[in-house]
Parts: C-alpha cells; sequence; structure tokens
C-alpha cells in the first residue's frame, strides 16, 4: 500500500462536506452526525441562514408584535381603558433587542448541538474545486465522498435606474422604526407580509403590483377576500403596475416613475419584494459539471442528486419545490436518511405542502387551489366555502372578515385542497393538512365533532 501523497496529507478527509449553515445544511449536518459520520460544515455567515437571520424568524416575530398592537386597539373597542383610537406607543428599538436576543438563542442552540455531535464548522467561504473537493478562502481544503450544496437565496432588486435607492427583505430587519410612507413592489407573499407588519405599526403602505392581484399562487377567492381586508386597513393596492425607475428627490424622499410615464412621490422608503436568486453564481459548479438554468437553479433529481457524482442540493439553489424552510430540512434528512441510514427508498414527497402568508390575518393553504382542481379533475370538482367575521372581529364591529374554502373532487368528495383566511389560521391548518395527505373526504369532516365556539369549526361545518 503506497503512502499518502503530499496533496492528500494536506486535506481534512469526512464521510460529508455542507456548503451552508441554513435551515437545510444544518438538518443534512445533524442528520448524517446521528448515523455517526464525520462532518464539516461551511458557512461564512450566521447560523440559521435567511430563516433565522433574515426570514422566517424575525418575520413572525415582527408579525406578532403588529398582531399585539391590532388586538389593542380592539380591545379599546371592548371596554378596556385604553385610548378610544387604541394607539399606544410601541418601542420598535426594544422590540428588535428582544428579537434579536431570541435569534441569539438559536445560534447559541446551534452552536452547542454541533460541539456535542462533533460537527467541524468552518467560518468561511467554500466552493467545489472538483470532484470531492472543496477549497475554502481561509486555505483549507476538504475531501468528502458526499457534498451537499444548500447556500440558499438572496433578495433581488429589478434591473432599473435608481435600484440602489431601495430596500430589499434583508434590509428591512435592520430597521428601527416605521417610516411614515412605504412603497412595496411586489405582490408575492414577502410584499403581503412585510406590508402588513408595516401597516400595523405605524407606516402608510401603498402596494405596487405587476400582475391584477397579490399572491399568484393563492386560491383567486382567497386572495380577492384578503385583498379587501388589506383595503380596509388602510393598505393601498396599485395593480398592473410596471416601475420604471426610482429617484430621490431635492428633499430626500422617494420618486417612484412608472412605464407609462406617471409618478408616484412622498415615499421615505421604498421596498422591493421583487423575487430571490439562487446563491450558486460563486461555489465552483463548472469544476464538477455541473450548470444552472437561466435562474440560477442547480438541477437535481427525485433524490435531490444533481448532475455531478456524489454531490446534492437542497433547498431555495433547487428550483423544485416549494422554497419553504420545512421542505429544505425535509429533503436533507431524507438524502442523509438515505445516503448513511440504510433507508434506499427515502426522498422527499413534495406533494400536498402547507404553507402560511402571514399576512393580517394569516392565509394558510394545502393542495390544490380551485383553478387548479379544475384544471386537473374538469366538472368533477365541488367548492365549499364559508365567509364570516370570527367573535372578536364582531364584538369589536370590525369590517374584517374570513374566508374558509373546500376543494372536493369526485362523488366521495375527497377533499383536495383547504384554503383558510383568518385569525390562527396559521395554526389551525396543519392538522387538517394531515388528513388531507391521509386522503380525507368531506363525510369525514362531517363526521367530526365541531369545537364551538371557534373559527376551526367552520371546516367540519361547510355545506
Amino acid at each position: 500500500m503506497s503512502a499518502p501523497s503530499a496533496e492528500d496529507a494536506a486535506l481534512l478527509h469526512v464521510d460529508l462536506i455542507v456548503l451552508g449553515g441554513g435551515s437545510g445544511g444544518l438538518a443534512a449536518a445533524f442528520r448524517a452526525a446521528e448515523y455517526g459520520q464525520r462532518v464539516a460544515l461551511v458557512e461564512p455567515g450566521a447560523l440559521g441562514g435567511t430563516c433565522v437571520n433574515v426570514g422566517c424568524v424575525p418575520k413572525k416575530a415582527m408579525w406578532l408584535a403588529a398582531d399585539i398592537g391590532a388586538r389593542i386597539g380592539q380591545a379599546a373597542q371592548l371596554g378596556f381603558d385604553l385610548p378610544r383610537d387604541g394607539r399606544v406607543a410601541f418601542d420598535w428599538p426594544k422590540f428588535i433587542t428582544d428579537r434579536q436576543r431570541y435569534i441569539h438563542g438559536i445560534h447559541d442552540s446551534y452552536r452547542k448541538r454541533l460541539d456535542r455531535d462533533g460537527i467541524v464548522v468552518l467560518p468561511t467561504r467554500g466552493r467545489l474545486s472538483g470532484p470531492g473537493r472543496v477549497l475554502c478562502d481561509d486555505g483549507t481544503c476538504l475531501a468528502a465522498p458526499h457534498i451537499v450544496l444548500a447556500t440558499g437565496s438572496t433578495p433581488q432588486r429589478p434591473a432599473i435606474p435608481g435600484a440602489a435607492l431601495g430596500a430589499v427583505s434583508d434590509d428591512f430587519f435592520a430597521w428601527c422604526e416605521a417610516p411614515p410612507r412605504v412603497a412595496m413592489i411586489g405582490g408575492g407573499y414577502i410584499a403581503v407580509e412585510l406590508a402588513g407588519v408595516l401597516q400595523a405599526l405605524g407606516s402608510q403602505v401603498d402596494v405596487y403590483v405587476r400582475d391584477q392581484r397579490l399572491l399568484r399562487q393563492g386560491d383567486a377567492e382567497i386572495v380577492e377576500q384578503l385583498q379587501e381586508n388589506y383595503r380596509q386597513q388602510g393598505v393601498a393596492l396599485e395593480f398592473g403596475y410596471a416601475l420604471k425607475a426610482l429617484y430621490r428627490d431635492g428633499d430626500g424622499r422617494l420618486r417612484l416613475e412608472a412605464e407609462d410615464g406617471s409618478m408616484r412621490d412622498g415615499y421615505d422608503q421604498v421596498l422591493f419584494a421583487t423575487g430571490r436568486r439562487p446563491n450558486t453564481g460563486d461555489i465552483g459548479l463548472d469544476t464538477v459539471g455541473i450548470t444552472p438554468d437561466a435562474n440560477g437553479d442547480i438541477p437535481v433529481d427525485a433524490w435531490q442528486a444533481t448532475p455531478a457524482p456524489g454531490v446534492y442540493a437542497v433547498g431555495d439553489i433547487c428550483g423544485c419545490g416549494p422554497a419553504l424552510t420545512p421542505v429544505a430540512i425535509a429533503a436533507a434528512r431524507r438524502l442523509c436518511d438515505r445516503l448513511f441510514g440504510g433507508k434506499p427508498d427515502a426522498k422527499l414527497d413534495a406533494g400536498n405542502v402547507p404553507s402560511v402568508v402571514f399576512s393580517h390575518p394569516p392565509l394558510a393553504m394545502v393542495g390544490l387551489t380551485e383553478a387548479e382542481a379544475r384544471a386537473q379533475h374538469g366538472d368533477d370538482v365541488h367548492i365549499y366555502c364559508s365567509n364570516f367575521r370570527p367573535m372578536r372581529e364582531a364584538l369589536a364591529e370590525s369590517t374584517q372578515r374570513s374566508l374558509f374554502k373546500l376543494v372536493c373532487i369526485g362523488d366521495e368528495r375527497r377533499v383536495v385542497g383547504l384554503h383558510l383566511l383568518g385569525d390562527a389560521a396559521d395554526e389551525i391548518l396543519q392538522g387538517f393538512a394531515v388528513a388531507l395527505k391521509r386522503g380525507i373526504t368531506l363525510d369525514d369532516l362531517h363526521d367530526t365533532i365541531a369545537i364551538h365556539p371557534t373559527s376551526a369549526e367552520e371546516v367540519v361545518l361547510m355545506r
């Protein structure tokens, strides 16, 4: 047996290299370590990636603050000794301190688990440098038979003059106050969520959308009710709007120029929620023969395998399945179950993935929209809806309404879609998502005793 070469001796040999310490990368590292594998995790930034640092976690914290503010306003309507208009001071910097303390706690829990599992963490940038090889900016060379790419995505500004004057979602989480007037550019879930938060916490928000509606992927009827709720909350919505350029006026405020030549001015901030791009441009894909598509996504098969042997990808860089944190985590865990856990059939099932848009109120969905169901099943589609005011909204004489919708198919009325807009929809959906995945029918729902008085009972009472 020959002695190792000088090049091999300089390599750090492990069983798995993970590029990216976000939710998907951490899930892969932890699951592989559970199977006794030696793992190296390469992450130049904060652990947890977008979700923990500038996404799901701080977003939900801000949503909670906005939701509490709205409930305080209703408390004044319900007899609590508060200003009649419900307006109370909100110390945004104090809340940010508490929010970041919570996030630091998550970082600490990650570090403790990484240490406990013996995972080597390299706080530097790494790139593929050939089959089974990763070269780090700090000079460390890694070798492994398996490499997982989990480098996530980055918010994008549109390619227009003055785009640098606008902010993106990452910037929003560094704000220390609600700007008086905000123009939100985009109509996806990020635009909807941040518009709701800002409006509730003191901004006047105008949302400009290229499409003719919000949330292109959502059920049209549900989205229409959400739009009406937002208008009632004071959010201005302008559809069919195409931004051409962004300017700063002499008074320091921002002005929008549309492609039709019209101007909108007087904004303190413009926030672009115009999509994200996968972080695949500088991770050495060419060294292993991987060519991303026009959007920058890495091609993978149903097993998360790329065209390069031994190289896999999970999360936002794949372009397959919903770009959701739990999807990335599930894909990473099942990949490692297959590679190291003796489960050759383990793979992500991306069907009927439940998701929530943290609007005000939240919009939760699983399965097919009505339009998707009709496209797949023609006339054999049956729709059941409940449009109502939850008790608290009715007591406070609020105009906000909830809309719950069931999409069923066939004579047995099998439920293939469930869409909930309303208070606690985010918490209600999880159990029903399990039921939908198990093939629940309308009769199954009707056979279930309702919990009264709740919003959730509407799901089992719809006829």
